[in-house]
C-alpha cells in the first residue's frame, strides 16, 4: 500500500464522515466495508465521492470505471485513485 492510497482513504473518509455520517456520530466505518451495503451513500453519494475525487484529486472517471470494484469500500477508492496518478 502506497501513501498516496493511505493519504486518500483519510481524506475520503473525513469527507464521508463530514457529508454523510454527520449524523451517526458512533457509526465505525472500516477500510473495507461496502459503502453502498453499509448505507453510507446511496448512488447520489456516490456521485458526490466522484466530485470530490476530482476536485481534490483532480481524477476524472469514466463511466465503466464508476464501480464496485473502484468505489465500493475505502480501500478500493485508495486504489482505484492511486492507479490514476
Amino acid at each position: 500500500m502506497s501513501t498516496l492510497e493511505a493519504d486518500v482513504r483519510a481524506r475520503v473518509r473525513s469527507f464521508l464522515e463530514e457529508n454523510f455520517l454527520y449524523m451517526r456520530p458512533d457509526f465505525v466505518l472500516s477500510d473495507d466495508d461496502r459503502l453502498l451495503e453499509r448505507g453510507v451513500v446511496d448512488s447520489m453519494g456516490v456521485v458526490e465521492i466522484l466530485n470530490f475525487l476530482e476536485d481534490e484529486f483532480g481524477v476524472k472517471t469514466a463511466d465503466d470505471e464508476i464501480s464496485e470494484a473502484n468505489l465500493g469500500t475505502l480501500n478500493a477508492i485508495g486504489a482505484f485513485v492511486a492507479s490514476k496518478s
